[in-house]
């Protein structure tokens, strides 16, 4: 099957992150682990993205199918390449090559529709709050990653899903050196604060004191538990805020994906739904859609979905905020169904059977 041409975003090609945000909203298309792994081409447990370097043209493909659905950022998947997580895997070797090729690959991809290019680096899963050394540690892994972003002229970069805040204040310091625009978005933990004891809010603003661009929220907490810690967010700084929940449900007593439990006993096979069993607690597209409303409603413009997202989350979330991207061609129409349409070109007796058998909840009410 050809590869699909997906067209220029010609009219904000040459607006860079922070004149954008100026101007409305920025989506931002994440989830790539959780995508990876459904499909059998990423493990999950270490989950490092091995795929970049043998599938690229799945990674390739996956970039332009969420810019064909709306987004207006191509984020390298270089989320867990680092140090520390290759030498998991028994491929620190590969340290340089995983990311020169991440970063190719989007390149290309934002460069060929308009779309704005990002770097990531991520939490180092060796960071320790009093443990001097792996500060050390995580600065020389995030050194590395923004090099090869930097090189690669990344538009700005990303630093996601950190749960302790010394180690988000790391990670804008490094960007901030490097002189590139710096998202930094934090995975808040069950407690509703960060491992420290600081709350997000309180994060954030500090996190813009040390000269982040954007700071706000990613990851373990779905739309439901991330709206109400992104009011506090929005009221204690006064840069962009940010806004990528997971797109599951959430509740105040299960308030992050890993502590999600399902009653039906149906979980995975260590007992818990997280991270392979999560499919009963999906959100669904008009779900993330609303979301992204009451988001730009409380003031984050960087918005988006992470793990468990797909290109149709981002449409919804696109269209949700007035927007028609590509992907909108096929949006649904419901007006053809065999059973719930109102074409007079179909068969009535279809439709009556439909009517007796399948009221809607609005139509029984």
């Amino acid at each position: 099957m050809p590869a699909r041409n997906t067209p220029k975003k010609a009219s904000r090609k040459s607006l860079g992150l922070l004149e954008r945000l100026a101007a409305g909203p920025v989506i931002c298309a994440e989830g790539y682990l959780f995508e990876f792994e459904r499909r059998g081409y990423l493990q999950a447990g270490a989950y490092v993205p091995e795929v970049v370097l043998e599938h690229p043209q799945l990674v390739e493909g996956l970039h332009r199918d969420f810019v064909h659905a709306g987004s207006d950022v191509v984020e390298a998947f270089t989320y867990y390449a680092h140090r520390a997580k290759l030498r998991m895997v028994g491929r620190e070797k590969d340290l340089a090559k995983i990311n020169r090729a991440a970063l190719t690959i989007a390149k290309k991809v934002a460069r060929s529709t308009g779309t704005l290019l990002a770097g990531d680096i991520c939490n180092t899963s060796i960071y320790a709050t009093d443990d001097a050394q792996s500060h050390k540690q995580a600065r020389r892994i995030f050194d590395e990653q923004i090099g090869w972003a930097v090189d690669a002229g990344v538009d700005f970069i990303v630093g996601e899903t950190y749960s302790f805040a010394g180690e988000a204040l790391l990670a804008v310091e490094a960007i901030k050196r490097a002189g590139k625009p710096a998202v930094i978005t934090l995975s808040v933990p069950r407690e509703g604060r960060m491992r420290e004891g600081w709350t997000a809010a309180e994060t954030c603003r500090r996190l813009q004191d040390a000269g982040a661009d954007v700071v706000g929220m990613n990851c373990a907490r779905g739309p439901a538990t991330t709206l109400p810690l992104l009011r506090e967010i929005r009221a204690a700084v006064t840069c962009h805020v940010a806004a990528l929940p997971v797109p599951y449900r959430t509740t105040p007593a299960e308030p992050t994906f890993q502590s999600l439990t399902d009653r039906s006993g149906a979980s995975g096979p260590d007992g818990r739904p997280f991270p392979t069993a999560l499919d009963p607690f999906l959100c669904n597209r008009y779900e993330i859609g609303e979301f992204g409303k009451e988001a730009l409603a409380l003031g984050a413009r960087y918005l988006g979905v992470c793990c468990g997202a797909g290109p149709h989350h981002v449409r919804s979330l696109a269209e949700a905020l007035g927007r028609r991207p590509a992907a909108s061609r096929y949006s649904p129409d419901m007006s053809k169904h065999i059973l719930f349409g109102n074409d007079k070109r179909l068969r009535q007796d279809y439709l009556e059977y439909a009517r007796r058998n399948y009221r809607s909840p609005a139509a029984s009410g």
